[in-house]
């Protein structure tokens, strides 16, 4: 058996063309992307330092966007070397701060922010 790869895939609205606040915020690199006839991404596939992540527009199943929904109901969680200097990056980037960068007792360092989008994102690094 093959060894599993988590790949999340984040629902966005319909519509979109840019995303690059992955680029920005995160310093994702695009790999590759499809888009409708109208120039609107259906699909665009990010890595992060060869973690693969999915953006797909929202479509007629049960997945929404959080905007659409109301609310997230996931974090992605990412692990980086400086926690401050990622978040001021997202927020540069046009995320919004949920819980400050902070040490807690447990031996992370972390921050929660908001991306443009909805998502909810976990900026980490074990102290």
């Amino acid at each position: 058996m093959a060894t599993p790869i988590f790949a999340p895939m984040l629902i966005v609205p319909n519509g979109l063309t840019d995303v690059s606040f992955y680029t920005k915020a995160f310093g994702a690199e695009e790999i590759r992307r499809f888009s409708n006839d109208d120039g609107t991404i259906h699909v665009a596939e990010l890595s992060m330092n060869g973690a693969t992540f999915h953006l797909h527009e929202q479509w007629k199943t049960k997945l929404v966007s959080p905007q659409k929904a109301g609310a997230s109901t996931v974090s992605v969680n990412i692990f980086v070397d400086d926690v401050d200097a990622v978040v001021n990056q997202a927020v540069a980037a046009g995320a919004k701060i949920t819980s400050p960068v902070q040490d807690f007792d447990y031996g992370y360092r972390q921050g929660d922010i908001i991306d443009p989008f909805g998502h909810c994102w976990q900026i980490q690094k074990k102290i």
